[in-house]
């Protein structure tokens, strides 16, 4: 993945500032850490790229979602609506705050439609998970009209989308708040970390509150503080925010590289028979961390994975059979095995997970293949890569219409 291809001395000098303090949290002790603030550095590159008012970074993207959703309100008994494509922890945060997620279809952006949205709702619905996959972006403006329309709260995952927009927007601006993952697989890592964006500014207040126990930070006695809300322990260490702040300064070169390497592999692939990609409402705002091509049905998808994996071809993902980013692998969640009672599991009308048909959401995650871009990559390397790609898929369609 892009951020970790990228690892150097601007990381090892973030790393050394603290370390030569010793001062690993990110809040208070203002005399004993040089003027080093990693985690506020962080977060002023994330709104420099993003042009979000506010952001708050946390421990993990997991954390900044399911902080971005408490933040906005969202809690006890409040339905959901969420994909069944997406990394686990968008589902896991709107459980974990007791709030109910509803499935609902994605379409060819690999996101949440507008249609799957209606489709879903209810008298209970309050809000909508939106999750951007695999650095593209979701259809903003039918989804936002149906937002409006039945005055549903919007907050946006795009813990895989960071630096992506729509129509000259960032996505995660537009709803209430959003967030972006920092993990060890993203376009820019802090080891583990996210961030938390908003124009709001009382969710920013909220959210710099739940994710510290509930601290105000006003004062410099932080034993001292108010505690306007209860809250949890999502906070980031500089340790993190350091390598994250280094990080998220080289975002605009990766981006630059990612959409050159993308077009190169999609010009080289588009050749091919029996080749398609996936729909992106807005091209120009390509994070262009994967490539994601559609094959024709599910059978032709699993017989190319199956002849990729045969001539040793890495780096892609087939979602499908996925543990964890897809619906049809989450056993755990379709028989609730939980190591607490959840309100999902005693609302009074109950909740199956088990009996969920998303015929339009297998359809397109059935025929799709991801490759991972890597911003490193030259053009002798894509070429022999597309070349595999192309081989296999070709072998997989003269067995089919011999």
């Amino acid at each position: 993945m892009p951020g970790t291809e990228l690892f150097g001395e601007e990381e090892r000098k973030e790393v050394n500032d603290v370390m030569q303090t010793g001062i690993l949290m990110r809040y208070n002790h203002e005399n004993l850490r040089n003027n080093h603030w990693k985690a506020r550095e962080f977060e002023e590159e994330v709104k420099k790229i993003t042009g979000a008012k506010f952001a708050h970074a946390v421990s993990s993207g997991s954390a900044a979602i399911a902080t971005a959703l408490a933040s906005c309100g969202i809690g006890a008994g409040d339905e959901v609506i969420v994909p069944p494509f997406t990394f686990i922890a968008s589902i896991e945060a709107v459980l974990f705050i007791g709030a109910i997620p509803v499935f609902a279809e994605i379409d060819e952006t690999l996101c949440l439609s507008a249609a799957g949205i209606r489709k879903s709702l209810s008298i209970r619905t309050k809000a909508v998970c939106l999750v951007h996959m695999c650095g593209g972006m979701a259809e903003m403006n039918s989804i936002i009209e149906v937002c409006e329309k039945n005055n549903l709260v919007l907050v946006e995952d795009a813990g895989q989308a960071f630096a992506a927009s729509y129509k000259g927007k960032q996505v995660g601006l537009f709803g209430k708040a959003g967030s972006y993952s920092f993990d060890f697989f993203k376009i820019a890592t802090a080891g583990e970390g996210g961030v938390l964006v908003t124009d709001d500014e009382n969710v920013y207040t909220m959210a710099s509150a739940y994710s510290d126990h509930g601290h105000s930070h006003t004062g410099a006695n932080r034993g001292m503080e108010p505690h306007p809300v209860l809250g949890f322990n999502y906070r980031i260490s500089e340790l993190n925010a350091a390598v994250g702040l280094a990080q998220t300064r080289k975002v605009p070169f990766i981006i630059k590289k990612n959409r050159y390497n993308k077009n190169f592999l999609t010009q080289e692939l588009s050749k091919i028979q029996g080749i398609g990609f996936s729909h992106l409402p807005d091209p120009s705002g390509d994070s262009a961390t994967f490539l994601n091509i559609f094959l024709p049905d599910t059978s032709s998808a699993g017989r190319v994975v199956d002849e990729l994996n045969k001539a040793g071809v890495g780096g892609f993902n087939y979602w499908f059979l996925n543990m964890y980013h897809f619906i049809n692998q989450w056993d755990h969640l379709k028989e609730m095995r939980t190591v607490s009672k959840l309100t999902a599991q005693i609302v009074p009308a109950g909740v199956d997970y088990s009996k969920i048909e998303l015929p339009k959401s297998q359809e397109v995650i059935g025929k799709l293949i991801s490759f991972g871009i890597r911003c490193t990559w030259n053009d002798k390397e894509m070429r022999e890569l597309s070349d595999k790609i192309s081989s296999c898929v070709e072998k997989v369609f003269k067995t089919i219409t011999a």
